[in-house]
């Protein structure tokens, strides 16, 4: 494997590439979507085989992955993601003369990307990463999860079909295998403009401090998990404790808990702790373990929960068993706010189907819990209207700490539409300016240009007077088509 050879290629078909119009982008990624369906009885049974999730799941994240591909084909047919941005030139200026100054989102240039275990198809191949750096403009190094090899595989063919059929060139995808070895060489080259990777904290962290330790440092995009927690105000446990168990068992253990959404982490105000904890252990006691991705993943999840059993401050309400070392059996421990308050290891991720219920005193508590939290995707807030009346302060906290803040349901579940925001503080990612989900995922991968004084017949199209491609501009401060 030449990886000069695969870089110098994805360059030179960014330069044609980064020039081609909104619609024949939108093209080539509905052609994408196309391919993908067509070949929907092949991808699914190999994504099943290879990732333990069964064929309904497949068959929803295959919906999902074409429909997130055409988000983003409308969205670059449409244009005004670029942000076209014009302060028109006035001689008449006093004391001096004002310059024409245009300013539009600019593709970055070759991107890496990094599959993820858990999601073969949405976050993976043809995933958010690939197709928003694609729609962009950006060519995509893929590289492959070891997971589930044969589903890339297919999947990176019918993106090679689809660039075919659209008559681009190769270069602008290309697949690539291996390790870690691999993965830190795809980083370092001097070629990558930037990396988008999901996965563990772990690795996320491995690449965002090997890209800036480049000569020229570049941005990485990791999205790195989080224990999205869940906090419970007595009024609305009280009117809603059955239902509320319910729906944070099912968030729990959905997917056997490989979510980077799940709810691993739950405050409870003590007045309502027994009565909650009995709740969902009745709940838990109806969940049957279920296979997880794969044998490393179970391995690890176990190895966390033997970790936390030898910890004396919590108690455990049910214990995983690790009879089939390669099913994910469900897990919850309690533990006092004083006492997890203490130690920062209390607030790591366990992928997988295991919860921390966290026992608060009052609001005090509440309140330094909300300080010492890390950042996260989620967090949700169970309360009644009138209990959250005296809880701007500890709102004002918790936005500061996450992504996305919930008031009702449950955070797993994430929808790709405009306004979704799915990234948030640090560790739960690398950059909480970015998103992973929905369509302004499109803005990692692009940069900020400016034109002075540029003659009208160089200018891209979406700069130049009478806005030929009719696209919602900034023009003298105003919006305007």
């Amino acid at each position: 494997m030449n990886l000069d050879q695969i870089f110098n290629t994805a360059q030179e078909a960014f330069l044609f590439y980064k020039n081609i119009s909104g619609k024949e982008k939108a093209a080539f990624l509905d052609t994408i979507a196309e391919t993908l369906e067509a070949n929907r009885e092949e991808i699914v049974p190999l994504a099943v085989e290879e990732s333990n999730l069964p064929e309904g799941r497949i068959n929803g994240e295959l919906g999902r992955t074409v429909g997130q591909i055409r988000l983003f084909a409308g969205l670059v047919r449409e244009g005004s993601w670029l942000e076209a941005t014009v302060d028109p030139a006035d001689p008449n200026r006093q004391p001096l003369p004002k310059a024409d100054i245009r300013r539009m989102l600019s593709p970055l240039g070759p991107v890496v990307v990094f599959g993820a275990s858990n999601f073969p198809l949405a976050f993976s191949t043809a995933g958010g990463d690939t197709i928003s750096a694609l729609a962009a403009g950006c060519p995509v190094i893929y590289k492959a999860h070891p997971a589930h090899p044969e589903t890339s595989k297919k999947i990176a063919d019918c993106i090679h079909q689809a660039i075919l059929k659209s008559s681009l060139p190769s270069g602008i995808f290309s697949h690539v295998e291996g390790g870690i070895d691999i993965g830190q060489e795809l980083v370092k080259h001097p070629l990558a403009k930037a990396v988008g990777f999901t996965g563990s904290h772990k690795g996320g962290k491995a690449l965002f401090d090997l890209a800036n330790q480049r000569e020229e440092p570049i941005p990485v995009y990791a999205e790195m998990g989080s224990v999205n927690p869940i906090f419970c105000f007595k009024d609305k446990l009280a009117n809603q404790l059955e239902p509320l168990a319910k729906a944070f068992v099912g968030s729990l253990t959905l997917g056997v808990g490989q979510f980077c959404t799940n709810p691993g982490l739950i405050f409870v105000p003590k007045s309502q702790a027994k009565a909650f904890e009995k709740a969902i252990s009745d709940e838990l006691n109806d969940i049957a373990s279920a296979p997880m991705l794969h044998p490393g993943i179970a391995q690890a999840y176990y190895d966390s929960i033997q970790y936390l059993q030898s910890r004396e401050e919590l108690r455990w309400v049910k214990v995983a068993d690790p009879q089939h070392l390669i099913n994910g059996s469900t897990a919850l421990a309690e533990i006092k706010a004083s006492d997890w308050l203490k130690d920062l290891v209390f607030q790591k991720e366990v992928f997988g189907a295991f919860a921390m219920m966290v026992v608060y005193e009052n609001q005090d508590e509440l309140l330094e819990i909300a300080k010492q939290l890390h950042g996260q995707l989620t967090i949700t807030i169970w309360a009644e209207n009138h209990e959250l009346q005296d809880q701007l302060f500890l709102l004002n906290l918790l936005e500061e700490k996450c992504g996305r803040l919930l008031f009702k349901g449950v955070p797993t579940g994430v929808e790709v539409g405009f306004a979704m925001q799915h990234g948030g503080p640090y560790p739960s990612t690398t950059d909480a300016r970015g998103t992973s989900v929905g369509a302004y995922a499109i803005k990692r991968f692009a940069r900020p240009i400016a034109f002075q004084d540029m003659p009208q017949e160089l200018l891209p199209d979406a700069l130049k007077d009478g806005n030929p491609l009719g696209i919602w501009r900034m023009v003298n401060g105003e919006y305007k088509k």
